[in-house]
């Protein structure tokens, strides 16, 4: 199942509320463009290992390595376009 960039990221950002337990936050807040850890949402390493983990539950999706998990998880736009590239390469 193939799904557009702009459902991807939808569908990732209520991930992000419900998986994380952000109650306060409302999945349509959430910018394409804005920062998810630190500055951005306020998420930290521990969010981040659960965000790895629901990433490949939902998708299927490895993030190999730190380096790799900086660049995809830097907006829910760059976390899009990865898992998007990633399921494009796999066919």
């Amino acid at each position: 199942m193939t799904m557009d960039r702009e459902t991807l990221k939808q569908k990732l950002k209520e991930i992000l509320v419900s998986g994380l337990r952000l109650q306060d936050t409302d999945p349509a807040s959430i910018a394409d463009d804005q920062p998810i850890f630190v500055e951005g949402l306020g998420l930290d390493s521990i969010d981040a290992l659960e965000l790895v983990v629901l990433i490949e539950e939902h998708f299927g999706i490895a993030i190999p390595d730190e380096e790799v998990g900086k660049s995809a998880f830097a907006s829910i736009a760059a976390l899009a376009e990865y898992i998007g590239a990633e399921r494009d390469r796999a066919g």
